[in-house]
């Protein structure tokens, strides 16, 4: 390689929420807990215009998938078909207080059209009909949480690769 050569950043290939369990289980099962405690998340996707579009939505953890489900039409279904790319913070609660610390998951949004596997969500589901359905590819979960009241503190998780942990004061 010469000098003033660009060095390609290393490929990072999305797992499913089954390989992120596997790899990292404490910080999947905080994350589980998180988007478990309330219904209602904020997902972002991107406009046609590529600017950031927020809207409400509850995710479901089943069968080592984390699944979208969506209105037939909605904005943010028709946004991942376009882009699948989302970022997914789960519901900080009530008051300041963020008990199990602030969870946010990034990645790919896969539709799934598969006739069985829309048959088996709904089995365990039971959504209003029809509907979209996604499965997602993670790119990254992170989660801030407060530790000792004195350190914020970031856990960062990438495919193939430990989690990073960073302590701020």
């Amino acid at each position: 390689m010469t000098s003033g050569t660009p060095v390609p950043e290393p490929v990072t290939t999305p797992v499913n929420w089954a390989r992120f369990t596997a790899a990292e289980p404490a910080l999947a099962r905080t994350a589980e807990a998180r988007f478990g405690a309330y219904t209602h998340h904020v997902l972002a996707t991107l406009r046609k215009d590529g600017s950031p579009r927020t809207t409400g939505l509850e995710v479901r953890f089943l069968n080592g998938e984390l699944w979208f489900g969506m209105m037939p039409g909605s904005l943010k279904a028709l946004d991942l078909r376009r882009d699948p790319r989302f970022a997914l913070q789960a519901n900080p609660g009530d008051g300041t207080g963020m008990g199990g610390g602030d969870v946010r998951i990034a990645g790919r949004a896969i539709e799934v059209e598969d006739p069985a596997t829309k048959a088996g969500y709904v089995k365990e589901v039971e959504p209003p009909e029809p509907f979209h359905l996604f499965r997602t590819e993670l790119t990254e979960v992170v989660r801030t949480s407060v530790e000792d009241d004195e350190y914020l503190v970031v856990e960062i998780w990438q495919p193939g690769q430990p989690v990073r942990t960073i302590r701020r004061t």
